[in-house]
């Protein structure tokens, strides 16, 4: 698995996940769609601590920096 999410890419997902926790532990969502954003917040959680999203690979996106060569 070749890391392909950027910095900025897993802290909007971090947030993102949080924000959905927040709204599920204070019953702002419930029921179907509480199941459903739980499955996504786990997702960009897991996706964020491991840096790498399969959704990325058939389309060949990365939010990555790519690394610098350093001077020559």
């Amino acid at each position: 698995m070749t890391k392909n999410m950027g910095t900025l890419d897993r802290a909007i997902r971090t947030l993102v996940a949080v924000v959905i926790g927040v709204l599920y532990f204070t019953n702002v969502i419930s029921g179907t769609v509480a199941i459903v954003a739980g499955i996504v917040a786990i997702v960009f959680l897991v996706t964020s601590f491991v840096s790498w999203c399969p959704a990325y690979l058939p389309f060949g996106l990365s939010t990555r920096k790519k690394a610098s060569a350093g001077p020559e």
